[in-house]
């Protein structure tokens, strides 16, 4: 089973305010957002200082919506490359010598109903790459699946694996949550295979 995104995610974008991405050059919101890296610490709406270093597997970052109150956690479980499908990523993407890699997320509400998508999570490459999640996936791609995206009510989370073509040769350093919900993109250091 093959399904294609491309549309999904065009209108997803425009209409999830959890999810959404950015470039610097991007003006911030006239209510800025707030963001506190924690493990288990309550959400904060006040801003916390940029972190030197990234955070670990497990540990979460805290978004909050000035708009209209909502906070949200984000956390990574897990990364595993060189995944097996019923079609290759070198076939799919047009590639050579690209593999599968699945990132386990877990987003969860922790006040009011969140929109929330696959598309702001980015693998980062010391030489300065980053990989977006794949627009296709397969019914034999890692379960669960992380949603293309999800309304998460207050107290509810989502978890789930996405998926993504990446170098076969080569491990991303870090993760990157591009929401426009943060200052600056929470990052988390990739473990070494």
């Amino acid at each position: 089973m093959r399904i294609r995104t491309t549309a999904v995610l065009a209108a997803s974008l425009t209409l999830l305010p959890l999810t959404a991405c950015s470039s610097p050059d991007d003006k911030p919101a006239a209510s800025p957002a707030a963001a506190t890296p924690s493990s288990s610490a309550p959400p904060s709406a006040s801003p916390s200082p940029t972190r030197a270093t990234p955070l670990a597997f497990g540990q979460s970052v805290t978004t909050s919506a000035a708009e209209d109150g909502s906070t949200a956690t984000a956390t990574i479980i897990g990364y595993q490359q060189g995944i097996r499908a019923q079609q290759s990523a070198d076939k799919e993407n047009g590639t050579d010598g690209y593999v599968w890699a699945a990132l386990e997320l877990k987003v969860c509400s922790t006040k009011g109903t969140i929109d929330t998508s696959r598309f702001p999570w980015a693998l980062s490459y010391p030489d300065g790459v980053r990989i977006e999640p794949s627009g296709t996936t397969f019914g034999d791609f890692p379960k669960p699946e992380y949603p293309i995206e999800a309304k998460v009510k207050e107290g509810d989370c989502v978890r789930g694996k996405t998926v993504f073509a990446v170098p076969s040769a080569q491990r991303p350093t870090k993760v990157l949550y591009t929401t426009q919900l943060l200052p600056e993109p929470a990052e988390w250091a990739v473990p070494p295979a």
